[in-house]
């Protein structure tokens, strides 16, 4: 396995703990310096018991590719401070943004991996840093209404909870209408099985990436929901999700 090192980044109020490979030619000192060389890949966790943890094999692939990478806990997970009821998609959204401008080159093209309710988090990336994101993949992805991204998680029976388990909640979800204009490369990783994620929203998320992306459905059929931790124990396909993302990307 490439070499993977350890790193902390405060932001949001919280400590963030975070695995990084693949940096020579930051500045010496540790700051975001030229943006020459490959692109950074950052791996983004799912909800629940989500953490950096299970993405590593995945990370140290990339790496192992020449690109720079990067993954990390968003607060309440893993090894970083805070409490998940705390958590939010803007607070999640915000952490992204402030791991990625302190560890990533500036200008450095972005390549975007998320995990469940993290395809929310790249899509709100995506919107954020528009042309700058080369490619995304996005693996058994949520998206959800606007009304629920300001909206503390809580203890799993409160307002949030209530606003993405009402039905059809997703369909006006402005993260598709992000994803429908992107023009990058775009890799969608289906399960054999999912029982988180409703058939209609990751077909909403294959039409929204056809509309303009470079596009390849990945279909896994063995592997449930939970990516993450299936592709840690399947090396070979592993490698196949790392070919299909970086496919075209410089």
């Amino acid at each position: 396995m490439s070499e993977l090192l350890p790193f902390v980044c405060d932001v949001d109020g919280e400590r963030l703990s975070g695995v990084y490979g693949g940096d020579r030619d930051r500045d010496s000192d540790g700051g975001s310096g030229g943006g020459s060389g490959g692109p950074a890949v950052v791996l983004l966790h799912g909800a629940g018991h989500g953490s950096k943890e299970r993405l590593m094999p995945l990370l140290a692939e990339f790496v192992a590719r020449g690109c720079q990478g990067l993954a990390f806990d968003f607060s309440g997970h893993g090894e970083s401070t805070g409490e998940l009821r705390e958590l939010s998609l803007r607070r999640r959204f915000e952490q992204a943004v402030g791991v990625i401008g302190a560890r990533v080159p500036v200008g450095r093209p972005l390549v975007l991996v998320g995990f469940s309710m993290s395809g929310q988090t790249v899509a709100d990336l995506v919107g954020h840093y528009g042309e700058r994101v080369a490619g995304v993949g996005l693996c058994a992805p949520a998206v959800y209404g606007a009304e629920a991204w300001d909206v503390p998680f809580g203890e799993g029976s409160g307002r949030f909870s209530e606003l993405i388990r009402t039905p059809g909640s997703w369909r006006g979800a402005p993260a598709l209408g992000v994803l429908r204009a992107f023009a990058g490369r775009a890799v969608l990783v289906v399960p054999g099985t999912d029982h988180v994620i409703p058939g209609e929203v990751t077909e909403a998320v294959a039409e929204a990436l056809a509309a303009r992306a470079e596009f390849t459905r990945l279909e896994l059929a063995d592997a449930d929901h939970f990516l993450g931790l299936w592709l840690r124990e399947h090396p070979e396909e592993r490698r196949g999700l790392v070919d299909a993302v970086l496919k075209g990307v410089g």
